[in-house]
């Protein structure tokens, strides 16, 4: 519990007993104080605890090579597509990586637009990475919003 001193009135971290007159900041909570040092301290504990977790998370992160082999299990052809969707998500995943470990550093961003005919595999595409990822995916159907003139409701 927080201390207060008879004698000079000074209150002292619950934490390490140091008064307030030793550190810059004592912070009051609810009958316990704590100095920046023990918060400092704290944090540092704390985020190394979570860089270790984070860390294992990214562990097992797929190469782009692996992850082009798994979609070659599901998906026939489409090998440029299958290259391009491989790297583009590798990279996506170490740039959540990298702002995580530097949030003042911005990494370049890019983007996939899948084009083709119907029954291409576009969706298949789409969906076999995200059983791969093990991530959400979820299909809409936007063909009756169109714009005025053309067939179908009005977006508005």
């Amino acid at each position: 519990m927080a201390k207060k001193s008879t004698t000079t009135g000074n209150y002292r971290c619950s934490f390490c007993g140091k008064s307030q007159d030793e550190v810059k900041k004592l912070i009051a909570g609810p009958s316990v104080y704590i100095c920046d040092e023990c918060i400092e301290l704290c944090n540092e504990i704390m985020v190394e605890e979570w860089a270790q977790e984070k860390g294992e998370d990214f562990q097992h992160l797929l190469k782009p090579h692996d992850l082009y082999k798994h979609l070659d299990q599901y998906i026939v052809g489409q090998e440029r597509c299958k290259k391009i969707l491989s790297v583009a998500v590798h990279n996506h995943f170490k740039r959540v990586d990298s702002n995580l470990d530097l949030e003042d550093v911005e990494l370049q961003k890019s983007n996939v637009l899948l084009i083709g005919p119907t029954g291409s595999g576009k969706t298949l595409m789409a969906q076999t990475l995200a059983r791969i990822l093990d991530v959400p995916f979820t299909i809409v159907d936007a063909t009756t919003l169109t714009e005025a003139g053309y067939v179908g409701e009005d977006v508005e």
